[in-house]
């Protein structure tokens, strides 16, 4: 098995226990999206803040730290550093998760736009959206596999 989700080996465990359709993402998907609610918002708890703690004492996995330095976030400016603190902080004090997007895909101003379009969110439209793009990273990470 490998690590395609943060921390949350299960996903790829009840995959692996299901019949396979022949779509890994596709079986991966469906086994995220039928996790209960208090299993997805723990899926979603365990992924990193971006430009957080984690990747100040390098603790991120190899992934997640692949991925945030793609987009940059490895090479910050102080300015840039103390605006992902202070969001990060309103996120995580509103919707009470982490903000999680598939940096692969953006850089840090994107980033940074999405951050503060998705402050004005509800609740249930950020967890939908922190699926939505926990299964992008899981997509680009299986094509990674290739």
């Amino acid at each position: 098995m490998t690590a395609l989700f943060e921390h949350s080996l299960w996903v790829e465990e009840r995959a692996d226990a299901r019949p396979s359709s022949g779509d890994r993402h596709v079986d991966l998907m469906a086994v995220m999206y039928a996790a209960s609610p208090d299993e997805q918002l723990a899926l979603i708890r365990a992924h990193p803040e971006l430009a957080g703690k984690a990747a100040i004492d390098r603790t991120l996995t190899d992934a997640s730290s692949a991925e945030q330095a793609s987009a940059g976030l490895d090479r910050l400016t102080p300015q840039e550093f103390d605006q992902f603190h202070v969001l990060n902080g309103a996120y995580r004090d509103k919707f009470g998760f982490p903000f999680i997007i598939c940096v692969r895909l953006t850089d840090k101003a994107g980033i940074l736009a999405a951050m503060e379009r998705r402050l004005a969110n509800e609740r249930d439209a950020e967890i939908e959206t922190a699926l939505e793009q926990i299964g992008e990273i899981v997509r680009l990470r299986l094509e990674d596999l290739k």
